[in-house]
């Protein structure tokens, strides 16, 4: 939400702010901790906003020809060529090594955008999702909307639920799909604003595939933060977010069917939102398996890079420069 409000900023010609030098300070300690020497080059891509990538993903339901030739001329090429698992012939995806990104489209009403600018690595829990034609699918935490358009880029849902507790982000979140999806189908997408860890109980057992994208301490953004009373407080309520997680994955998995399965993701390096909010699901709850990932890892091994050690249900793109994505954690479940 906050790194594509700062988006927005840098479109408007507005500078980058400084980094919080309480943040880092924070940072610094615990990702030192966590992630020894590899925290240094990781830290250098997060405070340098000059080094950042934008990757643009295409809209399978607006005309891009002329698009496509611009974007060869800029240098950017199709990305996710390695073989991977799943990848939709309607999916098109386009990065450079070089930083720098393509201009936004603005919002215009009855008219769709053309595509999407993003960080690459939040399409692999779209990927990973592996969704179907036909399938009942829930994006628990979904604006701004991002990945909901990307899902649709994939696939035909049979039913597709689009959750967003906030007010304000749900406005957003319905905006973006208006922006991107044609009214026949957005007519088929269901839009509310449940509280998540309530979904479980409200809508049981109805869901094929279920995203949980969930509220997290974002790095990137959090580095920026501009007041730094707000950073501490930030930095305060961190402690109470992977309680949250792990309701809202609880809740999650009551809502998938049996045989269903539920990609979580983040965009924080924190170990604590991370692997250990999954292994609190594996611990806790006997119906629920870990699925592996790792061949889709491999098959976008030439896009990323992987944070070493990580069991075969998850992974941890580290941003480098050249290949500056994530931080995206990504993990896969299935209901037993």
């Amino acid at each position: 939400f906050f790194l594509s409000l700062k988006l927005e900023n840098k479109t408007k010609g507005k500078l980058p702010k400084q980094v919080c030098q309480v943040v880092l300070d924070h940072f610094e300690k615990q990702y030192t901790a966590e992630l020894g020497d590899t925290w240094r080059s990781v830290r250098d891509v997060l405070t340098s906003p000059s080094c950042w990538q934008y990757a643009i993903l295409l809209n399978k339901f607006s005309h891009c020809t002329e698009l496509k030739n611009s974007l060869h001329v800029e240098g950017y090429h199709p990305a996710f060529q390695g073989g991977l698992p799943y990848l939709p012939a309607a999916f098109k995806c386009y990065i450079r090594r070089t930083p720098g990104r393509f201009p936004a489209q603005k919002h215009q009403a009855g008219k769709l955008k053309e595509y999407y600018l993003l960080n690459a690595a939040s399409l692999l829990p779209v990927l990973a999702l592996e969704v179907k034609d036909g399938e009942d699918v829930l994006d628990l935490c979904a604006a701004p909307g991002g990945k909901s358009v990307a899902l649709l880029q994939c696939a035909y849902p049979g039913r597709f639920h689009c959750n967003e507790y906030d007010d304000l982000r749900s406005r957003w979140l319905e905006q973006t799909i208006e922006s991107f999806i044609p009214d026949p189908l957005v007519n088929l997408i269901m839009f509310s604003k449940l509280d998540g860890r309530q979904i479980g109980d409200l809508k049981p057992e109805l869901y094929d595939k279920v995203l949980v994208d969930a509220p997290c301490s974002n790095d990137r953004s959090w580095l920026f933060s501009s007041d730094t009373h707000q950073a501490t407080l930030r930095l305060i309520q961190r402690k109470k977010l992977s309680c949250l997680q792990f309701q809202l994955l609880r809740s999650a998995m009551k809502a998938l069917r049996p045989g269903g399965s539920l990609v979580y993701s983040t965009c924080t390096l924190s170990k604590a939102e991370n692997s250990d909010v999954i292994n609190l699901i594996l611990s806790s709850c006997s119906n629920v398996m870990p699925v592996d990932i790792s061949e889709m890892a491999k098959g976008v091994s030439q896009e990323f890079t992987f944070l070493g050690g990580m069991q075969q249900h998850e992974l941890l793109v580290l941003p480098e420069k050249g290949r500056a994505w994530g931080p995206m954690y990504v993990a896969k479940l299935k209901k037993m």
